[in-house]
């Protein structure tokens, strides 16, 4: 339905307008991510804290991001100056999720998340009881169902043309299904300059909105500091790029992960010796049953296509580095003869021959034939068919009639050498990541622009729909990574919660590309997650024999991979999932679970662990990792780091400071360890310094300068 936007620059004018035409009772509806209007929500929410008698707010929302504090002292510290400096001193921050934080939200208002950022909710109790448990493609057809009343987004603008930009995932869903039930449904925009405008379905009209509000400010966008990458990440993301196929599709996330993978896929590709030199170190070959069948070692030549709920940094790199070159077109039958190579990209003398004898293009042209041609761009759309000849803008001309062989050597001859364009090399359904990721999309122009289109997740997340033929030749050889914390010896996955019912983050996109990867021929899930876990010094296992909750079932389980192996699950019985999980899991675990799997009756009795599974620790890795780092490969910030070298430093020291005063015991270890004089060091001053504390003036702060040159040195 279209709609007769009104224009208003002033945000207390907006809210006063939509409380008009919504009523006191408002059931709004914002998206996650980067995409809710910051400073817009925060004038509607104080707006009806202040009226409690009269206004009323459920919030719909997911990912509410915040720029962080820190807890302890030692925490505000350091963070103080890098978030001033990354995030900028006048970040909008969202006063309802300050409110949520400190559970503080008045009793008019209730904010749901379908998503949290990860682990910030925990035991947050009005935040966990108003937490909504929902596949990202259910979320527009819940919100439907509860009626919300407004669509508050934060969008880009390009003349007359306006880009839902970040979140193209739930918004037009959304308004479609409110729009075909007749419930009122108010839809404002807020621009905002620093947003990519982006195409795809993102790229809309003005009468998709209700209102549109532009007060020319331009708000930074929230940018996620670059995680540092160890030596398990850069483990698994080595095994996990062997699995990755030439000419395929690919899915992934984000985090040091996903960064690791990525850092693998752009040495796969352009220091292919040395990267074969590092599988033979982890006894990876092509030779390899998985890795010969559905992934590769060599460099790509084919590329790879981009399909992914999450448009984030490694996309970027993978686009910049070459990888991301497989293109995707709307048209099957197109698709399917550029992925089996029949017909090449610019076109060649034998390409008419393959679009006429694959039906894609009629004996006869005829006006649909000329639209199908300038949708690929072989014709420039300016020409036009008259009696038997197509005439072109130029004033050249050729026969409509292509059984006559002459006519058909003409428009041969003039297709020859034509580029097909109005492809994808990637498709997603919202972007969330680092500045440099930002600037990179408000700075693609020509095909790079017109390559990524930002999508709705109904499409992006599925395949069911009028284009599933298509969307399953494009997907080919599709490659779904994903991440989880625990995953138990039987086959299950833990990604979102624990098993006493708190909610870490939420289920969003997951279980919709496992079971895509279940439904693609020759489609893979790859479950990525380190082996261990350490909390206050102690280590424990991640691969677990149970536990209390699940977020992908055993049902669905395919591959999983730790830093120390590959385990393929998909089809195996119990006893075999158990032993290619034990194969993979940290060795000081192995003899525990293996003892747990038989006392069941899941494990033969005289099973015995071999003896090649019990080398499965942080040194194996450090051994095979060492010579490829002395040669400049998998850096603890392969894409570079938002923090300078002084807080690089001081990372590693705050997380080592916490580790030793993890206990009580620990701690007075660790204060008697400090109590001798200090030495003179000048990378120490430095760190002292930006900390602060280069001259402590009370006693509080004499012990922490100690304990952080201790940890320093």
């Amino acid at each position: 339905m279209k709609r007769s936007p009104i224009f208003i620059d002033n945000l207390q004018q907006a809210t006063s307008h939509i409380l008009k035409k919504v009523g006191p009772q408002l059931k709004i509806a914002t998206p996650l991510g980067l995409g809710k209007p910051n400073r817009l929500l925060n004038v509607i929410y104080n707006e009806v804290k202040n009226q409690p008698e009269t206004l009323s707010l459920q919030l719909y929302t997911a990912l509410s991001l915040q720029v962080p504090t820190g807890k302890s002292d030692l925490e505000k510290r350091f963070l103080g100056p890098f978030t001033a400096r990354h995030f900028g001193t006048d970040y909008p921050a969202l006063d309802y999720l300050t409110d949520v934080m400190s559970e503080q939200l008045p009793d008019n208002v209730v904010v749901h998340e379908f998503y949290f950022s990860s682990g910030t909710q925990l035991y947050n109790g009005p935040a966990q009881r108003h937490y909504i448990s929902q596949n990202y493609t259910h979320v527009a057809r819940d919100l439907a169902e509860r009626s919300v009343n407004v669509l508050l987004q934060q969008v880009a603008k390009r003349g007359d043309r306006y880009s839902l930009a970040s979140n193209s995932d739930v918004a037009l869903d959304l308004k479609d299904l409110m729009d075909d039930c007749g419930k009122p449904f108010y839809v404002v925009a807020v621009v905002n300059e620093s947003m990519p405008f982006l195409d795809g379905d993102a790229n809309v009209a003005a009468d998709c909105f209700d209102m549109i509000i532009n007060d020319g400010q331009s708000e930074r966008l929230f940018g996620i500091p670059r995680e540092a990458v160890g030596n398990a990440e850069h483990a698994i993301g080595l095994l996990a790029s062997t699995l990755v196929k030439d000419g395929g599709s690919i899915q992934i996330g984000i985090g040091a992960l996903s960064d690791a993978l990525v850092n693998a896929l752009i040495m796969r590709h352009q220091h292919n010796q040395l990267y074969l030199s590092a599988t033979e170190a982890f006894s990876i070959s092509e030779q390899d049953p998985l890795t010969g069948k559905y992934g590769g070692l060599k460099p790509f030549k084919q590329g790879l296509f981009g399909a992914t709920e999450m448009v984030m940094d490694g996309f970027m790199h993978l686009h910049r580095a070459g990888i991301l070159s497989r293109i995707a077109y709307d048209d099957v039958q197109l698709q399917r003869l550029l992925d089996e190579q029949q017909l090449s990209n610019p076109l060649d003398e034998q390409a008419l021959n393959q679009l006429l004898d694959n039906h894609i293009l009629p004996l006869k042209l005829d006006a649909n034939a000329i639209v199908w041609l300038e949708k690929f761009g072989l014709l420039d759309g300016k020409g036009e068919i008259q009696g038997r000849y197509f005439y072109c803008a130029d004033g050249s001309r050729f026969a409509t009639d292509l059984s006559k062989q002459k006519n058909r050597k003409t428009f041969s001859e003039y297709l020859t050498g034509k580029k097909l364009t109005g492809g994808r090399y990637l498709e997603g359904a919202f972007f969330l990541g680092s500045s440099e990721l930002y600037q990179w999309l408000r700075e693609l122009k020509g095909e790079p622009w017109q390559g990524l289109a930002m999508q709705r997740v109904s499409q992006i997340n599925q395949l069911y729909g009028e284009k599933e033929k298509l969307e399953r030749q494009q997907r080919k050889d599709g490659r779904f990574f994903n991440t989880c914390m625990m995953h138990t010896l039987m086959g299950a996955a833990v990604s979102d919660g624990l098993e006493n019912g708190q909610v870490v983050s939420g289920v969003g996109g997951q279980y919709n590309f496992v079971a895509m990867a279940h439904a693609l021929h020759e489609g893979r899930s790859i479950i990525m997650l380190r082996s261990t876990r350490t909390k206050k010094g102690v280590s424990t296992s991640n691969i677990l024999w149970n536990y209390g909750h699940v977020t992908i079932p055993r049902h669905l389980r395919d591959i999983v991979i730790t830093e120390y192996g590959i385990a393929d699950l998909r089809g195996q019985c119990d006893e075999d999932i158990i032993k290619r999980l034990l194969a993979i899991t940290d060795s000081r675990f192995q003899q525990s679970l293996m003892e747990t799997a038989q006392s069941a009756g899941k494990l033969a009795p005289d099973f015995t662990l071999p003896a090649s599974w019990k080398n499965n620790t942080p040194q194996l890795l450090a051994n095979r990792l060492s010579s490829f780092k002395q040669q400049g490969e998998f850096k603890k910030y392969p894409f570079g780091s938002d923090f300078d070298e002084v807080e690089q430093q001081l990372i590693q020291a705050l997380s080592q400071l916490k580790n030793a005063t993890a206990t009580p015991i620990k701690k007075l270890i660790t204060l008697l360890s400090v109590l001798k004089p200090l030495a003179k060091d000048e990378g120490i001053e430095k760190c002292l310094q930006r900390m602060g504390l280069a001259s402590p003036l009370t006693l509080t702060e004499k012990i922490q300068q100690r304990l952080i040159h201790r940890f320093l040195k």
